[in-house]
């Protein structure tokens, strides 16, 4: 859902500029599969599968886990980030139970796929580091991202976002990319050491025309955002030592045992990440981009690097016009990262909600802005997207129950019809403001939640008066607040008006079913109409048990109030959940009503009583009386206090006014 955030926002803003603006929007996507990130993993991820491969012995795995634990611990004890640290205490804590729990024999029969499961992560580290310089073959470092690509394919498929125009990948471009940095060494803004080429930051920044860090300016020199954009296979004392600047940056990396590497003029090596991005943009896009977009996390230093590149290669200030960079996504308040584990999948959120409610969310958040994926925010979109399906069923309900051409289909304008389409007039001047206003979803959509409102408003009073809705108007409203969501990629097919069932049918089941459907609701008014004037209570049951029960089932709302009944083709699971919340609500009012019949009826049972009888059942408390039926003797027979009988008679006397209340009487009807 991290990625979710850049991607469907920079999808939002593509859409908005291409289909509102209508812009010529031509999308490059890069791909950076070769990255020390991506090596590391793939190394890891073979070495693993090798050594499950070989079907070990408990005995050697629990050796291999105990060996493995040690330079993990210590990885432990130095790391400072306190959310790494954390999370490293839990991976320690995992494996020292797994192995006390094996070693017990609490695990026969399974220990072998325990150790493997719960020490993967810490032996992962220690195969990597003891034998990930012999993995060699460069198929290898492939398949990673090649699986992780196509999931990426299908995951933005189904929160409908349009695809690329054209998608680059780094394994491809090894040859350009080189080409690349050799002039930009010639252009006097690289140099060779040690095999390794880097760009020399110093001599950038000082030549005339050029600036390092434009986007990021007071990040210059910050080492830890340095060494995080160099990859953590490319940061040992020894790369430090090859540079002439600490601020300088690799262009191209010699390979180390355990790397992939291509053939270069400066030996075997591989492409550092951020000339990646630069060579592949400027090879489809050439010396200048309009708009660059990416995640806030990647200003500085990959973008600003990338930035110094392509300027050094072209020789020019504005390799880049604008760079677009959506905000961060948190979950519940939290930060989310994929290296802490913290994460929800897109899969995972697709599950819970559908690709329109995820869009909606984005939608109600400026894009810029930071976006907090939670129960609370997603029922924040989940409200809005059914008040605005609402005001499509209820306005195509119109549509459908009105004459839409002819004499009739035109009626005198009143002051409400004259006023709503002012406010429609109004509406869309605001959402182009804001529109324009740094592409500002969230202030368009609030404008639109006015505005259906508004129209809310005007058919209820419609119907209070008995007069019939001015159809072109809704129907222009509702043409235009369609157009926008289909702008917004909030609906993706031809629907003239509103939401459609499925993103997959092929067939407007709408115009198929309505005809009969219609014909039947008024077939079932008719008969409910009859029932009541003849006061046949079961006809008029069965008639509800068709709206409430059979219909939703098959994805159609049918509402009384009005002849004729409205109807409505809504998604079935949605009408099932509105069903299933009724029935609760309808329990949980049952339930409420039961306890205060309860209440009423253990109070009338309390108020019966005559007091002389109020103790007299409590012979666990209590073992004599006095004539009035006070008592005065505790149940092991040790006279009462004063206290405790100033109490009681407290308690006497005011059964005794509600008795005498119930019964009717104000004296007393005497004591036993």
């Amino acid at each position: 859902m991290g990625h979710a955030r850049s991607y469907i926002s920079i999808d939002i803003l593509r859409r908005v500029l291409q289909n509102y603006f209508n812009y010529e929007v031509f999308y490059c996507m890069n791909i950076t599969d070769i990255d020390d990130k991506i090596i590391k993993r793939a190394r890891q991820n073979y070495l693993y599968e090798q050594y499950q491969s070989k079907n070990l012995a408990v005995s050697k795995i629990l050796e291999d886990l105990e060996s493995a634990l040690k330079p993990f611990v210590v990885k432990l004890e130095k790391e400072e980030d306190p959310d790494k640290k954390a999370l490293y205490v839990k991976i320690k804590a995992k494996v020292e139970k797994a192995l006390a729990e094996v070693k017990a024999g609490q695990e026969d029969g399974q220990s072998r796929e325990r150790l493997y499961v719960d020490g993967k992560d810490v032996l992962c580290d220690w195969l990597d580091k003891t034998h990930g310089s012999e993995v060699t073959d460069n198929s290898i470092f492939a398949k990673l991202p090649q699986f992780f690509e196509e999931d990426y394919h299908k995951d933005m498929e189904s929160l409908n976002v349009l695809p690329a125009d054209v998608l680059t990948r780094v394994s491809e471009y090894v040859p350009e990319i080189v080409e690349y940095i050799k002039k930009i060494i010639n252009n006097g803004f690289g140099y060779e050491s040690n095999g390794s080429v880097y760009f020399n930051t110093s001599a950038f920044d000082a030549a005339e025309g050029h600036s390092y860090a434009k986007i990021v300016p007071e990040a210059y020199g910050d080492k830890a955002a340095l060494n995080e954009g160099e990859g953590e296979l490319s940061v040992s004392a020894e790369r430090q030592e090859e540079k002439k600047n600490p601020t300088d940056f690799a262009l191209w990396k010699a390979s180390k045992p355990g790397e992939p590497s291509w053939e270069s003029p400066w030996g075997m090596g591989r492409p550092g990440w951020h000339i990646e991005c630069s060579v592949m943009a400027s090879s489809i896009q050439g010396e200048s981009l309009d708009i660059h977009t990416g995640g806030f996390d990647l200003r500085f230093p990959h973008h600003d690097n990338e930035l110094a590149q392509a300027e050094a290669y072209y020789d020019n200030d504005h390799w880049v016009r604008y760079f677009l960079h959506a905000g961060h996504l948190t979950i519940e308040g939290c930060k989310m990262s994929k290296s802490l584990k913290n994460f929800i999948t897109i899969k995972d959120a697709l599950k819970k909600h559908t690709a329109r409610q995820l869009r909606l969310l984005f939608l109600l958040h400026q894009w810029k802005d930071t976006l907090d994926y939670g129960e609370n925010s997603m029922e924040i979109a989940i409200r809005y997207e059914k008040m605005v399906n609402e005001f499509f069923l209820n306005v195509k309900n119109l549509l459908r129950t009105t004459p839409g051409t002819g004499i009739a289909a035109f009626e005198k304008w009143g002051d409400e019809d004259v006023q709503l389409n002012q406010k429609y007039l109004q509406t869309k001047d605001s959402v182009h403001e804001a529109l324009c206003d740094n592409v500002n979803t969230r202030t368009a959509l609030e404008l639109l939640r006015e505005l259906i409102g508004e129209v809310n408003i005007y058919m209820a009073s419609a119907r209070s008066t008995d007069r019939t809705p001015n159809r072109m108007i809704l129907k222009n409203i509702a043409t235009y607040i369609t157009l926008l969501f289909k702008v917004f990629g909030a609906i993706e097919t031809d629907e003239e008006i509103g939401f459609p069932q499925s993103s997959s049918q092929s067939v407007n089941v709408e115009e198929t079913v309505m005809p009969f459907l219609t014909a039947f609701a008024q077939f079932r008014e008719d008969v409910r109409n009859i029932s009541r004037e003849q006061k046949a209570t079961e006809l008029l049951k069965l008639c509800d048990q068709l709206r409430d029960d059979v219909l939703p089932n098959l994805g159609v709302r049918l509402e009384d109030g009005i002849s004729p009944p409205t109807i409505k083709l809504v998604d079935r699971e949605t009408l099932m959940k509105e069903r299933e919340e009724k029935l609760k609500k309808e329990e949980l009012k049952r339930l409420e009503k039961e306890k205060k019949k309860q209440e009423m009826e253990a109070k009338l049972a309390q108020e019966k009583i005559p007091p002389w009888e109020l103790f007299k059942k409590e012979t666990d408390k209590y073992s004599q009386f006095d004539d009035k039926g006070l008592p005065t003797h505790d149940a092991e027979g040790k006279e009462l206090s004063k206290g405790q009988i100033k109490k009681l008679t407290k308690l006497y006397e005011k059964q005794e006014k509600t008795y005498n209340k119930h019964m009717g009487t104000t004296g007393s009807e005497g004591g036993s």
